[in-house]
């Protein structure tokens, strides 16, 4: 299949482009991309004249809607259901060189987006947060390698960020003891699918290693306070279950702890989060998420009452290559409520790699080792985004 030449496709496109040159373009096509982090990347990527972006998700008024908002030709906007069982097909259709994913949540979800990518010879990118799906990536990695595409969970945050400040990092210890981290919002609340991602396993256990040992951890409870640099300052912080928790020990061996905590920016949200993880963890409740759309519409309503700044932090403890004890604290700070823009700028970094031909490894894995630091950070350009390196 060609899908890069001017004939095969029907024509519509991007405003101020001729529609044959349109379709000589990397097409992307970000399905969610009218939701809370999808909304994010297609502001950014439209500004891209490398890329025909095209928004799809179940909502195709939506869709539509966002792509004139950003300038685009509406029938830039489209229905799409990632349940579709002909969704190859459309993104063969479509044109679509590269899938952006981010309709979670992912936690339950299967690989079927991404194996339709596959068979449509497309390469795959998702924000996905689970634990279990991003890890499980690699199990695609022999049809990937088939199809010579890239196929990469975890686009986000954790692992893609986290894991890029510890590689650069890891190179000034001769021996890497613990790795802790983590991310301390600000006031904007996320979307209710991100939401029931993380209040899914509020309560409840999962294994994390320390000191050598895996031991088991409650969602959102080990309380602990974090103080971050101004002006962020002191953040209560739970214990969550992240791909990392899984992912670092095999990519950095040796290391003995791997934690990560995260938290709010009101205390008052936090502790009610925190009350309602024991609730769970105790059984007098099943589980938080009937509770998301309620608890959702709440955050929203009181964003103008709570800071708009928040920051993310990655500490890692060993011997220096000197032998001597040595500890690197690394900070990401963000304001004026700029903070979720950070999860979504490996998918742009990846997104402006591949289209403008640049040579990444074909294949199925999590999102380790496809950016530096440098890469992610040039995909916040203009945002209020301060990085404090050790």
């Amino acid at each position: 299949m060609i899908k890069e030449s001017c004939s095969l496709l029907p024509l519509s496109g991007t405003r101020h482009v001729p529609e044959c040159l349109l379709y000589c373009m990397h097409t992307i096509l970000v399905l969610g991309g009218y939701g809370f982090f999808g909304h994010r990347i297609c502001e950014t990527l439209a500004k891209d004249s490398g890329i025909r972006l095209l928004i799809a998700g179940r909502d195709g008024s939506k869709a539509k809607e966002l792509a004139r908002t950003l300038r685009l030709s509406a029938n830039q906007g489209l229905p799409l259901n990632a349940a579709a069982a002909d969704l190859a097909d459309q993104l063969i259709r479509l044109g679509v060189n590269t899938v952006i994913h981010t309709a979670g949540p992912f936690q339950g979800q299967d690989y079927a987006v991404a194996k339709a990518a596959i068979n449509a010879d497309a390469n795959y990118i998702d924000l996905a947060d689970g634990r279990e799906f991003v890890a499980g990536i690699s199990q695609l990695n022999d049809a990937a390698q088939a199809h010579n595409v890239v196929v990469t969970s975890g686009a986000s945050s954790l692992p893609a960020l986290s894991s890029a400040v510890v590689d650069r990092l890891c190179k000034r210890f001769s021996r890497l003891d613990s790795i802790t981290h983590g991310i301390g919002s600000g006031a904007r609340a996320p979307g209710v699918a991100t939401m029931m991602g993380v209040f899914g396993y509020c309560g409840k256990p999962f294994t994390r290693l320390i000191e050598g040992k895996w031991q088991t951890a409650y969602g959102w409870l080990d309380l602990k306070r974090y103080r971050f640099p101004e002006p962020v300052g002191p953040r209560l912080l739970g214990s969550c279950d992240v791909p990392d928790l899984v992912l670092f020990p095999h990519r950095y061996p040796g290391v003995k702890t791997v934690t990560f905590h995260a938290g709010f920016a009101s205390n008052f949200g936090h502790l009610s989060v925190w009350a309602a993880a024991q609730l769970v963890r105790l059984r007098v409740v099943k589980s938080l998420i009937p509770f998301v759309r309620p608890l959702h519409s709440i955050s929203q309503k009181m964003e103008h009452w709570i800071s708009d700044k928040g920051g993310m932090f990655v500490s890692l403890k060993g011997l220096g290559v000197d032998g001597a004890p040595l500890q690197l604290d690394w900070h990401l700070l963000a304001a004026q409520n700029h903070g979720p823009h950070i999860p979504c700028g490996a998918a742009i970094a990846l997104a402006r790699k591949l289209a403008a031909g640049n040579t990444l490894v074909k294949g199925a894995l999590p999102c380790m080792g496809l950016l530096s630091v440098d890469e992610y950070l040039a995909a916040l350009e203009g945002f209020d985004v301060r990085e404090i390196t050790p």
